[in-house]
């Protein structure tokens, strides 16, 4: 998807319409994120410890082989949502930050709600 902080350039739904290139990149994005599975998987790497967290660490804790686990893993990294390095037999994966603001930016209403709140 390319820098995702460059995507976002209040692209927010309610601010004005989305182009169908930008569009394109967001959809790919949330539907990486809407399988349950691979949800699971960016939060498991979104709340590691270290920042990162090594495959062997996240196969166990689905009841999936491992080629559909690195093909969810797959799905997440082309959509621009985690990165990875190997290292020696083993790969590990961390999160883009930016890639989740990108996200929220895009669904941000905040200025609807206070509006019509009026606060």
């Amino acid at each position: 998807m390319g820098d995702p902080s460059a995507a976002s350039s209040a692209a927010s739904v309610v601010r004005a319409p989305i182009d169908a290139g930008r569009a394109d990149n967001f959809a790919r994005m949330f539907k990486a994120v809407g399988d349950p599975v691979r949800l699971r998987l960016l939060s498991m790497i979104a709340s590691a410890r270290a920042g990162e967290v090594c495959v062997n660490d996240l196969t166990g804790e689905f009841e999936l082989s491992g080629p559909t686990i690195s093909h969810h893993l797959k799905v997440l990294r082309e959509a621009g949502l985690v990165d990875s390095d190997r290292r020696g037999t083993w790969v590990y994966y961390r999160l883009i930050p930016a890639a989740l603001a990108v996200m929220g930016a895009v669904l941000d209403v905040s200025s609807v709600i206070s509006s019509v709140t009026g606060g």
